[in-house]
């Protein structure tokens, strides 16, 4: 029977049920800190903060004699107290290589483990500030210092070679042509979407027919933490879109997923792993390419906006940025080249 939800709240609800299945899996005292959640918390990140405490515990159990008495489920609220700063610092250290229970070696860099501290640290503070526990160690463990990330984008020359590719589909392999022939209206759409857009990979496939307006230009997207927003587009989205869409009239959905924009080869809504390796196949074939995935386009889209017009809250806005200082932080190494730019124009003597 087909589901009537539409794709986010599909989204929540598996995330829901899947959090109640790692939960099953914790110590029965971890069920109070998730009720005491926030209900503006993402189920997403609620999963999350499951999976890292299952990490915690899984390793507590094999190093701390305390832990190591109980079965996981069984594990009392009082033990949180015999785990010592020394504790989480050995922990975090052990975050830099460890093999999970599928026998896989895991690695985290810097905000791998910065996130799983983060995640002990509220897990703690729940208890702590409800006078459950009488310590809070991992307040004591300091965060580890993140190192900024330079801004990776597409040159306005790099953009025209990757859509290129998307249209013509060179170098691709004969199987991957066989497809391409099937895809390649979609696959423009969706390039020039992420592209003209600057919309997140997880926003364009929850996208749906009826969200789109040709009349104004624009479509309605599920942001990060769950809010609907208004996105505009410009010419090239809309001819993309409409070329797409003809397509689309000729294609029968799978039930339940009639009103999915973009469809896979199966029709079915197109997965965020199904567009992340359709950026990379493209990209990968494009010579000198950088490293692209749809993350990418988004910054090259926040850069072009931010170079045209200067303005870093237009930018966060039209990116869905909540907190602007999270766009200036991305782009401060360009305000700095703007200023640098503006100090060598001005011209005190004419040679």
């Amino acid at each position: 029977m087909a589901s009537n939800l539409n794709y986010h709240d599909q989204l929540n609800k598996d995330n829901v049920e899947k959090l109640r299945e790692a939960l099953s899996a914790l110590p029965s005292f971890c069920k109070m800190y998730f009720r005491g959640m926030n209900d503006t918390i993402a189920s997403r990140t609620k999963l999350a903060y499951a999976h890292d405490l299952k990490i915690f515990f899984e390793y507590m159990m094999k190093n701390n004699s305390y832990c190591a008495k109980f079965d996981m489920q069984d594990i009392p609220l009082s033990i949180l107290d015999k785990i010592g700063r020394e504790d989480i610092e050995e922990y975090m250290e052990y975050l830099s290589l460890y093999t999970n229970e599928d026998g896989e070696e895991i690695m985290n860099d810097e905000r791998g483990k910065s996130r799983k501290l983060a995640s002990l640290r509220s897990f703690y503070n729940y208890y702590f500030k409800n006078e459950l526990i009488e310590s809070n160690p991992p307040a004591l463990v300091p965060m580890p210092k993140l190192h900024e990330k330079e801004i990776i984008r597409l040159e306005p020359d790099e953009v025209a070679e990757l859509l290129d590719q998307v249209e013509a589909g060179t170098n691709l392999t004969k199987k991957q042509m066989d497809f391409h022939n099937k895809t390649v209206v979609r696959d423009m759409a969706i390039l020039t979407t992420l592209l003209g857009t600057g919309i997140r990979v997880s926003e364009l496939v929850g996208i749906d027919i009826k969200d789109i307006d040709f009349d104004n230009e624009r479509f309605k997207v599920r942001r990060k933490g769950g809010y609907e927003d208004i996105v505009y587009f410009g010419e090239e989205v809309q001819n993309a879109l409409l070329n797409y869409l003809e397509q689309r009239e000729h294609i029968l959905p799978m039930e339940g997923h009639e009103d999915a924009l973009f469809l896979s080869m199966q029709n079915r809504r197109i997965t965020v792993r199904s567009v992340e390796l359709l950026v990379k196949k493209y990209a990968s074939n494009v010579t000198n390419m950088k490293k692209i995935t749809p993350h990418k386009l988004r910054s090259t889209f926040g850069t072009n906006l931010y170079q045209e017009t200067g303005d870093i809250y237009l930018v966060a806005d039209v990116l869905g940025h909540k907190d602007v200082n999270t766009t200036r932080k991305h782009y401060a190494a360009m305000k700095d080249e703007n200023k640098r730019r503006a100090a060598k124009s001005i011209k005190l003597r004419e040679e």
